[in-house]
């Protein structure tokens, strides 16, 4: 039987106002950007499950037992808030279960956890990602600062591997540059197996029976830029890190 993953995050929309003189027109995209890691796991075997950011609120998982038909569950550029309020909470102030809170027990029970940098994880533009008060943070091997924790490098920064660790065993230490990431702090139990600018890039932790990861750049861009997602290891790196969470 294939392992599942859960993906949420990694969807947005954007509305754009175009002014031509007197007269104005809107269009309007939805995007997503879950392909290149979507597919390297699915190269592996896994089943992948992609939770969109706007149907995460009412379909991510409310329950341990609907959380644990997954052996792992991805956040990509998704924010707590959005996990925080499920739509009958937030329009009718219903009581609903705590999803961060989870989060946290069912990696302590087990579960597997990444979480994937961007402008909504870790803390984020203008720090609303806010992951660093949920229960989520107890089970990442890294501090989520408070404050906006983007490090932006529009001319390209390159990864450092500083350790040996199993989950990147077979990745070159020659990475392919990267245009920004989200700045933490490691944990003391933190295993840092890669860093980019002294910070972690690559950290991995163990929490209960269950295991996690962060990786503090993006699976796609613009903060991975095409030399990152096509580059002949992106694959490989992805499922070793996925395989290692679920003690694969």
């Amino acid at each position: 039987m294939s392992k599942k993953i859960l993906l949420a995050g990694e969807s947005w929309m954007s509305y754009t106002t175009h002014v031509k003189g007197f007269d104005s027109f809107y269009t309007s995209v939805y995007e997503t950007g879950e392909k290149w890691l979507k597919a390297a796991l699915e190269e592996a075997g896994y089943e992948v499950d992609f939770l969109p950011n706007h149907i995460a609120p009412e379909k991510f998982p409310f329950t341990m037992e609907e959380l644990k038909e997954y052996d792992c569950v991805i956040l990509s550029d998704i924010g707590a808030n959005t996990i925080l309020l499920p739509v009958p909470t937030f329009t009718k102030s219903i009581k609903m279960p705590n999803r961060c809170n989870l989060i946290r027990d069912y990696v302590l029970d087990g579960g597997g956890l990444v979480m994937v940098g961007g402008y909504l994880t870790f803390s984020g533009v203008d720090a609303k990602g806010k992951w660093h008060d949920t229960a989520v943070q107890e089970v990442l091997p890294v501090e989520v600062l408070t404050v906006d924790d983007r490090m932006e490098h529009c001319e390209g920064v390159l990864p450092v591997t500083v350790a040996n660790h199993e989950a990147i065993e077979g990745i070159p230490t020659q990475w392919p540059n990267v245009l920004g990431y989200n700045k933490t702090i490691a944990k003391p139990e933190a295993e840092v197996a890669v860093t980019v600018e002294g910070d972690p890039f690559i950290a991995f932790g163990k929490y209960g029976s269950g295991r996690s990861a962060v990786f503090t750049s993006d699976c796609a861009p613009h903060w991975a830029p095409p030399e990152f997602c096509n580059w002949e290891y992106y694959n490989k790196l992805w499922q070793g890190i996925v395989n290692w969470v679920i003690n694969k």
